[in-house]
């Protein structure tokens, strides 16, 4: 009965992550605002569920920093999607927030043993020009949500990272036996 509820979590966090990667980029590159707020309204929700489910389902599997690296992710999201239908310019302050802790929670998946190394990579990547993201925004560059080249050199690189965290849940097996690698390493170092 737990398997089955795993799974339908799974399921459920592949579609958010989706349909986040999916209407992320696009609302990336709509012109029309009242389209461009809709897509991203439709990422923010996908990506805020899924989440909180692979938080869960880390934090049940006993790998807590991987639990804990979906939660950041989950404030993070939070953040962005808070002043999306505000517009570019008034949503400047939580998109500069939001995207260093989507940097601060790539990093902690990246480190992650469960995911694909290719995955973990573009995770980094992303998180690297997230990073420079935020900071040329702290310093007063007039950086917006559209704007080329940072942020949006990272959003392809973090839509990569969606699709190796998708195809690790779909695979059979592969997060669960990963999962319960961290456990009995864990389980060895307290014993």
């Amino acid at each position: 009965m737990r398997t089955l509820a795993y799974q339908r979590g799974d399921r459920v966090a592949v579609v958010g992550l989706a349909i986040g990667g999916i209407f992320g980029m696009a609302g990336s590159f709509v012109p029309q605002a009242h389209l461009r707020q809709l897509f991203w309204l439709l990422d923010g929700v996908g990506i805020i569920v899924a989440a909180a489910l692979l938080a869960v389902k880390f934090f049940r599997k006993g790998n807590d920093t991987l639990a804990a690296s979906f939660l950041v992710f989950l404030a993070a999201e939070s953040l962005v999607l808070s002043n999306t239908t505000a517009g570019l310019e008034a949503g400047r302050a939580s998109f500069a927030s939001g995207v260093a802790l989507w940097a601060a929670s790539l990093v902690m998946t990246s480190l992650s043993s469960v995911f694909p190394k290719w995955c973990r990579v573009t995770g980094l990547v992303a998180a690297a020009l997230f990073t420079v993201t935020a900071v040329k925004i702290a310093f007063g560059d007039t950086i917006l949500a559209t704007s080329a080249p940072l942020p949006s050199a990272g959003y392809p690189f973090l839509v990569l990272t969606f699709v190796g965290w998708i195809r690790t849940l779909l695979a059979p097996g592969r997060s669960q036996a990963a999962s319960e690698d961290v456990e009995t390493a864990g389980a060895r170092a307290t014993g």
